[in-house]
């Protein structure tokens, strides 16, 4: 038998508490129902021992799996709180279950469903709960539970392929930083001892491989003092919105880099603002939301402006394209489809051609970086190995003299 914690209110309308021992939740709200109580509240109360010290984080792919199965359970006639008490009873995560107990117990107490998810926004996005809001208005749970599921597969793909291309690049960096500590810290000052005991002069490429070596060997707290002042100066930096942004403008500036990002923004916008509006939001609302899940200052700050100019009847495509941050290409597929009476269509066109092209700017971009990280990390070894056998033979040259 497990233990239930219920808050509900009494026949004489006041509000009472206690514990409720029963199988399961189901059967707790029988027997409380039983008693003449309403507006029950339940929550499954937990040992000093099982209280969580860091609650589980309720990943991306946890909610498209929940839209998806409950889109399916409404969709075949299952009534809401049952579908959403199966998925809360079988959800192995104990965050999962602790909100859809949360959930269920705001629908019982005739709450929509986006107002429950509403007290959940670090788990449900606010274009989720825009567009479940607008679907409840419409009738068509449903379809758009799933249409939302399957949004967050497509932004879990384009998340997989950036971490798998930049996987291989940034194990050659951390690879190539590793071996630099090694040679500068282990291989190099022993080599220095050697050619001091020889007692003979060094080439000038040796001389300065042994200097910048004594300087790491030597100094090397001031170097990790500056390094950690200079990250704790840009964390304190990036807590600041002019940070922020300057941090934005910055990264979208680098060559190849800021390529990727700008359509890995455009593709989002473009995917979450025709999401929206097949789901029957207003344009202007649906705007706000697909700007604000953007979270890159540059662009929220211009696309404030495109707001302004659709309210006073300019359109999007016109607004879009003077930012200078969407591509022609971009604004001229939104065009058509204002012009045709097509946005939504043609903003989801728009958004699978940029995901297109994000995967080339991918390519491209782990084909840049690859062979730059190779040849400077080939510069600085064999430099090292030049300077070490450059030595070498001086010094035997001078001991056969």
């Amino acid at each position: 038998m497990a233990k239930y914690a219920y808050v509900a209110v009494g026949p004489d309308g006041r509000s009472i508490s206690g514990v409720e021992k029963a199988r399961n939740r189901q059967d707790a709200e029988v027997a409380l129902y039983g008693r003449h109580l309403r507006d029950i509240r339940l929550s499954e109360p937990k040992s000093v021992f099982a209280t969580e010290l860091l609650p589980t984080r309720v990943k991306r792919e946890e909610v498209m799996h929940l839209s998806r199965q409950l889109g399916a359970f409404v969709g075949a006639g299952l009534p809401l709180i049952e579908a959403v008490h199966t998925l809360g009873e079988e959800a192995k995560n104990p965050s999962v279950r602790r909100m859809m107990a949360d959930v269920e117990d705001g629908l019982r107490r005739g709450e929509r469903l986006s107002d429950c998810l509403d007290r959940h926004p670090r788990i449900f996005p606010e274009f989720y709960r825009g567009i479940l809001r607008s679907a409840e208005l419409t009738g068509q749970l449903d379809a758009v539970l799933e249409q939302l599921a399957r949004y967050l597969e497509r932004d879990l793909e384009a998340r997989r392929k950036i971490k798998a291309a930049l996987i291989y690049p940034s194990m050659i960096a951390v690879m190539s930083l590793v071996t630099v500590v090694v040679l500068a810290t282990f291989t190099l000052p022993r080599y220095k001892v050697f050619f001091e005991s020889m007692d003979a002069e060094l080439p000038l490429a040796t001389r300065m491989l042994l200097a910048v070596t004594d300087f790491f060997t030597q100094y090397w707290w001031a170097l990790a003092g500056g390094v950690g002042l200079v990250l704790l100066a840009g964390s304190l930096a990036l807590r600041t919105h002019g940070g922020r942004y300057g941090r934005d403008r910055l990264l979208l500036g680098i060559p190849v880099l800021g390529d990727v990002i700008r359509f890995s923004l455009v593709e989002r916008f473009c995917r979450i603002l025709s999401s929206m509006a097949a789901a029957g939001v207003a344009l202007p609302e649906a705007l706000r939301v697909a700007t604000g899940s953007l979270r890159n200052l540059v662009f929220m700050r211009s696309l404030s402006h495109v707001g302004e100019a659709m309210l006073e009847g300019e359109g999007l495509a016109r607004p879009l394209a003077g930012t200078g941050l969407f591509p022609s290409t971009a604004a001229r597929m939104i065009r058509v489809g204002e012009e045709t009476g097509t946005l939504e269509t043609q903003l989801s066109v728009t958004a699978r051609y940029y995901e297109g092209e994000l995967d080339y700017k991918l390519k491209k971009l782990t084909s840049f970086f690859e062979p730059a990280v190779i040849i400077i990390m080939g510069g600085i070894v064999g430099f090292v190995a030049v300077a070490l056998v450059w030595a070498m033979y001086g010094i035997y040259g001078q001991i056969e003299i």
